[in-house]
């Protein structure tokens, strides 16, 4: 009897072209940016608008210990531009009109100069015309979904979701995945995935075979697993609701793979498969902590893991051992990128940090997160390139994973045909950039209240 897998692929945001990947990168801030300028002032604060308590506190104050150590490491080689960062959070608790909230504040404070949150597409949207109105630079490390050239202050320090969802079906179809359907919660995020799964997937030669929405109060979710029981695949949620998917999944001795998303990092996913979790295969930014050979993690990577497990620990989980580090390297990548865009413009002032963090090129063996951070016209810190397949594997020694290879001549032919049937209406991330319809049309990218489409 064939035992449950579980794939897993990452949040993250529409947007219509596929990421664009430059040939080389040209900064070179080193691993700690330092800049000789003279900002006058003796302090500024970079906000954190996060949960802090309740269920999703794992994820605020992780973000939080990231943040910090790469603040304190500033503050240590003589502060931005002379000034000491001091990081500032506001607790939503996961509520939606608390995070509005807590975003305005911050958007109204001169002595704000960064805001990283709030985490969840939908929280971010709502906060989103607060900091467009006070010019304020954000970046958004736990955002999934919407289009971030919609926003001319707002960056994304997560993965592009097309480039996840291409880069797991061409390795499914590798192994002979001929059907899938997806479990997520409702909302903006779980709606991008299902559209953009319900174009492409026929092109990997596979039938989708829909969308089963759960909510955040459900406690079980075998009646959803019963829906694609006989698929060869399911995509869970990247959210803490997802565990409940891989549980029901053993539950139900489900004999394919479950997809879901890169919060299967969380140590919850291996305690609710259980030894079942070995086999599943991840699509995320880098995530060299479970590499065994650290002489192949980045040095940038590994520099800030060290310091946080140093400074924090790391979680273990209760049933299944597996572990992580108390931090996340996608929102130190924030306080860093903001740092160099700041030497570089030798200035506070946010048109001017905006037009250098716009450009940035920073080589993947620099950052924190060992990603290359180029945000390109889509505001995206991370392009296709950032994107790997991750097989988690268990032995004695523990939980461990795999890379495995995507085939990017099937991924590049996929992208193209998606092109092809661009519409009128439909997002875009680069003004003037063109697309066919499928009647042959050429569309522009053009600006319509605010937002890029094709016209």
């Amino acid at each position: 009897m064939r035992k449950t897998r579980f794939a897993v692929g990452s949040l993250a945001v529409a947007a219509l072209a596929f990421s664009i990947i430059p040939a080389q990168a040209a900064d070179s801030p080193g691993l700690v940016p330092k800049g000789t300028w003279n900002s006058g002032l003796k302090e500024i604060v970079i906000g954190l608008e996060a949960p802090m308590t309740g269920v999703f506190a794992v994820l605020g104050v992780s973000q939080k210990n990231s943040m910090t150590i790469v603040a304190d490491q500033i503050n240590k080689a003589g502060g931005l531009g002379g000034a000491q960062i001091k990081i500032r959070d506001l607790d939503d608790g996961l509520a939606p009109a608390k995070a509005v909230a807590n975003a305005k504040e911050f958007a109204t404070d001169d002595t704000v100069k960064l805001v990283v949150g709030p985490s969840i597409t939908a929280y971010y949207q709502a906060a989103a015309p607060a900091y467009e109105a006070a010019k304020k630079i954000n970046c958004q490390p736990a955002v999934a979904a919407g289009n971030f050239a919609d926003y001319k202050y707002g960056f994304r320090s997560q993965d592009f979701y097309k480039d996840d969802i291409n880069g797991m079906l061409a390795v499914l179809q590798d192994k002979g995945v001929k059907s899938f359907g997806m479990i997520y919660e409702a909302g903006a995020t779980g709606t991008d995935f299902h559209a953009y799964m319900t174009t492409v997937a026929q092109q990997f030669g596979m039938v989708y075979i829909g969308w089963q929405q759960i909510t955040s109060t459900a406690t079980s979710h075998n009646d959803q697993v019963a829906k694609f029981i006989d698929a060869d695949a399911i995509w869970i949620s990247s959210n803490a609701y997802g565990a409940l998917s891989a549980k029901a999944a053993k539950a139900l001795n489900f004999k394919g793979l479950v997809v879901g998303g890169s919060g299967l990092q969380n140590v919850a996913f291996h305690d609710a498969g259980g030894d079942d979790f070995a086999g599943t295969y991840m699509a995320a930014p880098n995530y060299q902590w479970p590499v065994r050979d650290k002489s192949k993690w980045m040095p940038g990577y590994k520099a800030h893991v060290d310091a946080i497990v140093a400074a924090y620990g790391t979680n273990t989980g209760a049933i299944a051992g597996a572990t992580s580090p108390k931090g996340t390297a996608l929102a130190a990548d924030c306080v860093y990128a903001y740092a160099v865009a700041a030497n570089k413009a030798q200035s506070f002032d946010p048109e001017k940090v905006l037009a250098a963090m716009s450009t940035l090129d920073i080589p993947a063996d620099q950052t924190p997160s060992g990603n290359r951070i180029h945000p390109g016209p889509e505001h995206n810190f991370y392009q296709a390139d950032a994107i790997h397949i991750y097989k988690w594997m268990k032995d004695a020694n523990g939980w461990y994973t795999e890379e495995q290879v995507k085939d990017v001549v099937q991924i590049a032919k996929v992208v193209a045909a998606t092109k092809a049937k661009a519409k009128a209406g439909d997002a875009c991330s680069k003004a003037g950039a063109t697309a066919k319809s499928a009647a042959g049309k050429t569309l522009k990218c053009t600006k319509v209240k605010g937002k890029l489409v094709l016209k």
